[in-house]
């Protein structure tokens, strides 16, 4: 039979597979001899590139992940996150086999999206989740994406609102822009998550919700100040945060009456996702404990929780000492 096949082409076994050899390199051909298809995977081969194995792309390693429990579980905003790159992958990659990526090659698509640090992050993310489900379904051993590092982003970390840039939103502040601020810094919450609070989410001093971006629950403390900006609030729909015919307000809305007052106040430098931050700070400086906090804020671990809490921690020790040592005195030399 091997007279009949091109170079590098040979039968092996008793069902007489062909296998191409070359350069110490031996890959089972799929088509048969004479047909278009062989031909294809002939030069391929000959170009050293293998032809993907039936089935194996990652078109449809995503499509297989979109039908695994893993991922319909998932909450409907982590699931449109999860999506957008998952639409990204098959755009670009859709035809290629998924088995033969290199970690080294995951390190280069990062690199190649570093313009947007978030997204290049993000991708090395899910793509980690998809060689993970690869290795469920028995594609491949390992994971190429575990071990890439994420890039740092240059711009600064956002910072929590110091007590006086509080003090200069709450005096401009009028309506839903007072509401949302109050909202957002007494339950420790997202805007997101703050939009979608109900009036019968109230339960004595406290607030329930579920968030949306992890599907935790948790309940926030309502204030003092949260709840004189409750009690000035019409009820005219079912979300405490509403349009003036009670619908609920979209988050575009929502941001420009914030956006508004912190210029009113001269608080620019401070996005109002950082009032979560705000709140963390607050609540280890009164001495709760991290796992405390996660039960108002929500976070789901404490690397980043402390992120937050840590300074405060730190300047809450401080202030001890500082105290104890003015009560007790300098020592003195006998």
């Amino acid at each position: 039979m091997k007279k009949h096949l091109p170079p590098y082409v040979y039968p092996k076994g008793k069902r007489g597979y062909l296998y191409f050899t070359r350069g110490g390199q031996t890959t089972r051909m799929q088509a048969q001899p004479g047909t278009p298809e062989f031909a294809a995977e002939y030069a391929l081969l000959l170009r050293g590139r293998a032809p993907v194995p039936p089935g194996k792309t990652y078109r449809a390693l995503i499509a297989s992940y979109r039908k695994d429990h893993r991922f319909s579980r998932l909450t409907p905003r982590t699931k449109a996150d999860y999506d957008k790159v998952l639409t990204f992958i098959a755009d670009r990659l859709g035809d290629h086999d998924p088995t033969k990526t290199r970690h080294w090659t995951i390190v280069e698509w990062q690199r190649e999206n570093a313009g947007a640090i978030r997204f290049a992050n993000y991708l090395v993310q899910i793509l980690s989740i998809l060689f993970k489900h690869a290795k469920r379904l028995g594609w491949r051993e390992d994971n190429p994406a575990e071990g890439v590092e994420m890039l740092k982003s240059a711009a600064p970390r956002r910072e929590a609102w110091p007590a006086d840039k509080v003090e200069a939103y709450r005096a401009k502040a009028t309506g839903p822009a007072l509401l949302i601020f109050e909202l957002c810094l007494g339950t420790g919450q997202r805007i997101g998550d703050v939009l979608r609070m109900r009036w019968n989410d109230i339960d004595g001093g406290r607030i329930h919700v579920k968030q949306g971006k992890t599907g935790n629950e948790a309940w926030g403390p309502i204030t003092s100040h949260l709840r004189a900006a409750l009690d000035a609030t019409p009820k005219r729909g079912l979300t405490l945060v509403t349009n003036p015919d009670g619908r609920p307000m979209a988050y575009k809305t929502a941001q420009g009456h914030v956006m508004r007052a912190r210029k009113l106040a001269g608080c620019e430098g401070h996005d109002i996702h950082a009032l979560r931050h705000t709140t963390a700070q607050y609540l280890a400086g009164l001495g709760f404990t991290d796992e405390e906090i996660m039960s108002v804020t929500g976070h789901t671990n404490t690397v980043t929780l402390r992120r937050y809490t840590a300074s405060a921690r730190q300047n809450a020790r401080s202030a001890a000492v500082t105290a104890r040592v003015n009560r007790t005195g300098p020592e003195r030399d006998s």
